[in-house]
């Protein structure tokens, strides 16, 4: 039903576009007009326009982004955009029926993690999770790339070069823009290798499976409470085999997403008696992080002082 609804809405709302007089390509300004989905994909986006251009994000702050689907007025935009950002199917699932409804000659549509392997995903597909209350949409891949900063590296290349190739008179601005920005995520994956590269102990138990290709680029292992849906609630077999694992493995931390509901992950502390804290997957950032200057680097940073706390 939420399919035909959100067809319905594209209709509407390229109805509503068409209604509403001139086009940003159409006006006198040559300042670009894009529209990026969640946090990530907004700030590296945001980094390679830099001053040639409007960055706007899609998904409001503190909105989980996994099953969402814009609205008429938010089509609209999206139609209305020189370009549109999005991270990858695998998270935007309206990116596909949007695909459809969208004037691509007037729209540049950019895949970021577009040639980034994926990796399948952790969902779990236990019959007593699948008839659970809201739960959406299956994630056959993981989608979160973003949170391996190398991965990330590569969404930012992957921005400025298909940026370059439509706009080639600002190519060389977009080029010295993604290499700026691109220097401070090497140098935040220097960081993580050399904090994480010596420790004993490599595993971590989150609430989120959102950390695989973390895991996998610093040679860590990622055990989950739940998938990669921060709202998909574990079976109780799956409660059970995790205290089990906590017990075994003297895990002393568990780690929970603070823009989503830490009931879970709560529950298992309390039974294990280990402690909570935060490690954030970036698919939101709330006002009053951004009002602060929070952003991408600054936040992994955190993540990597809050793994510290495991792996050790």
């Amino acid at each position: 039903m939420k399919k035909y609804l959100f067809a319905a809405s594209l209709v509407i709302g390229a109805f509503l576009f068409t209604a509403c007089g001139q086009t940003t390509q159409e006006s006198d300004s040559d300042e670009l007009n894009v529209v990026a989905t969640f946090y990530p994909m907004y700030e590296f986006t945001k980094e390679v326009v830099g001053d040639t251009g409007n960055v706007e994000l899609l998904i409001p702050a503190g909105t989980e982004p996994h099953d969402f689907e814009p609205s008429a007025q938010q089509s609209a935009k999206i139609a209305d955009a020189d370009v549109f950002v999005y991270n990858s199917s695998d998270m935007e699932f309206f990116v596909d029926s949007l695909k459809n409804t969208i004037d691509t000659d007037q729209t540049l549509m950019i895949e970021a993690a577009k040639g980034i392997e994926r990796l399948e995903s952790q969902e779990d597909h236990d019959e007593e999770h699948e008839e659970s209350e809201g739960h959406h949409h299956d994630h056959a891949y993981d989608p979160h790339v973003w949170l391996d900063p190398t991965l990330a590296i590569q969404e930012v290349q992957t921005i400025a070069k298909e940026l370059g190739e439509k706009y080639p008179d600002k190519k060389d601005t977009f080029e010295k823009n993604a290499a700026a920005y691109v220097q401070k995520l090497e140098a935040l994956d220097q960081a993580y290798t050399e904090a994480l590269k010596g420790a004993a102990n490599r595993t971590f138990v989150t609430q989120h499976a959102a950390f695989a290709y973390l895991a996998n680029r610093y040679d860590l292992e990622q055990v989950a409470i739940s998938g990669v849906s921060p709202d998909q609630e574990p079976t109780p077999s799956r409660l059970a085999e995790l205290k089990d694992f906590v017990e075994q493995n003297n895990v002393e931390v568990i780690y929970f997403e603070e823009n989503a509901s830490s009931k879970v992950a709560e529950t298992l502390s309390k039974e294990t008696g280990v402690k909570l804290e935060v490690l954030n997957p970036l698919e939101s950032l709330t006002n009053d992080q951004i009002k602060a200057g929070e952003n991408y680097v600054s936040i992994m940073e955190k993540n990597l002082e809050a793994l510290k706390e495991s792996i050790k």
